[in-house]
């Protein structure tokens, strides 16, 4: 009974397993992989399928914004620990009846307590606004009525942005909106 529930639970599993490798992936190798770039000087623009988080238009701008940090305190935690004993019963019985014995005897075990107690304060530096990379597209999705809206985008695609020229079609996958 055991065996064939076992047998059974290998040949399900089995079967998902190739269920799901017969899927493989949908990506297609003509597409770019996420946080790419690709652009093009003119109209004339490689037909690529489109991703639908992707987003496409005409450079215009790029922006970066450094991190902003600013001091902070804190409470400074140090671990205290207090050592002590404790002492510790221990019996044995031997025999049966009216010649059953009992033997008593005590020992000292050490024992440790540790924990987190504040201490003063500690300074550090608190992160006002992260690092953010954007660039501002025209035109943005082909609507020549979008113009001069603001991604969020990596630092890798920032870069490869701020390497072309202006006016040259990009489509990346944006990291957010309104930067």
């Amino acid at each position: 009974m055991l065996n064939t529930r076992r047998l059974m639970v290998a040949g399900a599993t089995a079967m998902l397993i190739a269920g799901l490798a017969a899927c493989g992936s949908e990506r297609s190798d003509a597409e770019p992989p996420s946080g790419t770039i690709t652009y093009s000087s003119d109209s004339s623009a490689q037909e690529t399928t489109p991703r639908s988080d992707s987003v496409s238009g005409l450079r215009d701008t790029v922006r970066h914004l450094s991190m902003r940090t600013v001091r902070a305190t804190r409470p400074h935690m140090v671990k205290k620990c207090t050592s002590g004993t404790t002492r510790v019963r221990h019996t044995t019985s031997s025999g049966t009846g009216t010649k059953r014995k009992t033997r008593t005897w005590y020992t000292t075990e050490r024992t440790r307590s540790c924990k987190n107690v504040r201490s003063g304060t500690e300074t550090y530096r608190r992160v006002v606004r992260p690092e953010r990379w954007c660039v501002r597209l025209d035109d943005v999705g082909g609507d020549k009525t979008k113009d001069d809206v603001w991604f969020r985008v990596s630092s890798a695609t920032y870069h490869q942005a701020l390497a072309v020229k202006e006016h040259t079609h990009l489509e990346f996958v944006p990291r957010g909106s309104a930067c």
